[in-house]
């Protein structure tokens, strides 16, 4: 039977042979400490200032890196506005390039101090199966990310929910998208989550419809009570109509349902995006205090009682 072995992890033989390296050069420096301690000591501190030097070059090196990273991502960011690209493609083409870029610039920095790169390289290979199984869910985010960005149903700026949570999309990074919830709650929910499920994005079509559902009491004239929900809807300035476009229609009032202890009209009309809620609230209160000025009251729950001697 064949035994096959992992490429990326050292052999025994290997590791022994660096361990009896180890002994040898520490045997050699106390046969020379003991024979000639001033000229050991002198090669000691030789190469202690040379590790030194190579210690403060990798530092030097990281504070550059790290400073030129942050020059390409502000260069990057002035770019995208410059040239008025989607702040969902450019927030998430900044933060894959930071870290790539963090990436690279560790792997200068070991190499600076006389580390393999090789034996690097091999043991990052070696780590990345295990890494990647452990990080199976970071990478189905990164995977749901591209997906987003492929596809692009919502945009930064778009009201969208999803996951049980609807706010603002404030940033879309690799691996997950942040809402800014209406009361200012902030919520980040991963991409590997996010592109599997539901999306329902209020800000992608200028205009939406309206709905409200009107209860008055049995007996009511239908014809004058729709004609008053079309007055009070066509009042509001706000409120659409065909000549708008966009799919946009007339005000449309009916008799929706007969209830056990009411008539249910129903009222319907066409607004703006940043107009949904301000119209809503503003025809709420129109109608509770004109439709009773003009006749029509709301119900109570009532039944009929029938005594039979």
């Amino acid at each position: 039977m064949i035994l096959q072995t992992n490429p990326f992890v050292p052999s025994e033989e290997a590791i022994n042979s660096k361990v009896d390296s180890a002994r040898v050069a520490a045997s050699d420096f106390a046969e020379a400490l003991v024979s000639n301690p001033s000229e050991a000591l002198h090669q000691l501190g030789v190469d202690a200032i040379h590790f030194g030097l190579k210690v403060l070059l990798a530092i030097l090196i990281y504070i550059v890196g790290a400073w030129l990273i942050r020059l390409v991502k502000r260069s990057m960011n002035k770019v995208f506005e410059k040239r008025n690209t989607d702040k969902t493609v450019s927030s998430f083409v900044s933060s894959f390039t930071s870290v790539i870029l963090t990436i690279l610039l560790i792997v200068i920095t070991i190499t600076t101090l006389g580390v393999n790169t090789t034996s690097l390289a091999a043991l990052l290979a070696g780590g990345g199966v295990a890494i990647g199984m452990a990080l199976s869910g970071t990478l189905q985010n990164f995977s749901g990310g591209l997906l987003i960005l492929a596809f692009k149903p919502f945009k930064v700026g778009d009201f969208i929910e999803a996951q049980g949570y609807a706010g603002t999309v404030t940033e879309m990074s690799i691996v997950s998208t942040r809402l800014t919830l209406p009361d200012n709650r902030s919520v980040t929910i991963p991409h590997g989550t996010l592109a599997n499920g539901n999306i329902n994005n209020y800000s992608r079509n200028p205009i939406r419809r309206l709905e409200w559902k009107v209860a008055l009491e049995y007996g009511v004239d239908a014809q004058a009570c729709e004609a008053k929900l079309l007055e009070i809807a066509k009042a509001d300035s706000r409120v659409l109509d065909s000549s708008f476009g966009h799919g946009a229609l007339d005000p449309f009032a009916a008799v929706s349902q007969l209830n056990d202890s009411s008539v249910e009209f129903v009222l319907r009309a066409w607004v703006k995006n940043q107009d949904y809620w301000t119209v809503y609230f503003a025809i709420n209160d129109a109608i509770y205090n004109q439709l009773p000025q003009s006749g029509f009251g709301f119900p109570f729950p009532q039944m009929d009682i029938h005594v039979k001697s």
